[in-house]
């Protein structure tokens, strides 16, 4: 961590130092795979309420519990604002991939996760070579949703009560969307 970082009003002890959110520059974020030195300040992230909600508690291993992934940390001004997955469906016949994120909630509503999905995007479908990449956000999480339509993602429909909720009483929505690689934009709108 930069030493010239300090901590902010209404940061936590222990939290992560962060880029001062109002100066931040989406441009400087930058996708790195997960190393030891990211842990720490992801799960802190990921153990934020506003995580919590759509993402649950975190597992004992996280970031390594879901080796089916690929993971990568979002840096932004060199510091760790969030996590990145995608995950690729190889049988032949449903060739795919799938991703899904979350951010620091002090850094949200700054274009980093349009960001790092537009480029995750871009990477599987030119890299990769995938024509369709899925995501299935909580029905009810408008700013996820909202992301994902300006990169490019389209409603396909609801899945009734596919998830289970965090306090594990009830069960949610979701909605699928889909992107093919034809309708990626390409970032100029924001």
């Amino acid at each position: 961590m930069d030493d010239d970082l300090t901590r902010r009003e209404g940061e936590e002890e222990g939290g992560p130092r962060r880029p001062d959110p109002e100066e931040l520059d989406p441009r400087k974020v930058i996708l790195r795979p997960l190393s030891e030195d990211h842990v720490g300040d992801l799960r802190w992230i990921h153990e934020r309420p506003e995580i919590i909600r759509w993402w649950d508690e975190p597992e004992e291993d996280f970031p390594w519990d879901e080796p089916e992934s690929t993971r990568l940390t979002i840096l932004v001004d060199g510091q760790v604002g969030g996590m990145i997955q995608y995950w690729e469906e190889d049988e032949p016949k449903y060739r795919h991939a799938g991703l899904d994120l979350f951010i620091d909630p002090a850094l949200h509503d700054k274009g980093i996760g349009t960001r790092a999905v537009r480029e995750v995007a871009r990477y599987l479908f030119e890299a990769r070579g995938h024509h369709r990449i899925e995501i299935d956000p909580a029905a009810d999480n408008a700013a996820a949703i909202r992301v994902y339509e300006k990169v490019g993602f389209k409603p396909v429909g609801l899945t009734r009560r596919s998830e289970r909720d965090p306090d594990g009483k009830g069960w949610h929505d979701a909605l699928l969307m889909d992107m093919l690689s034809t309708e990626l934009t390409s970032g100029d709108e924001g």
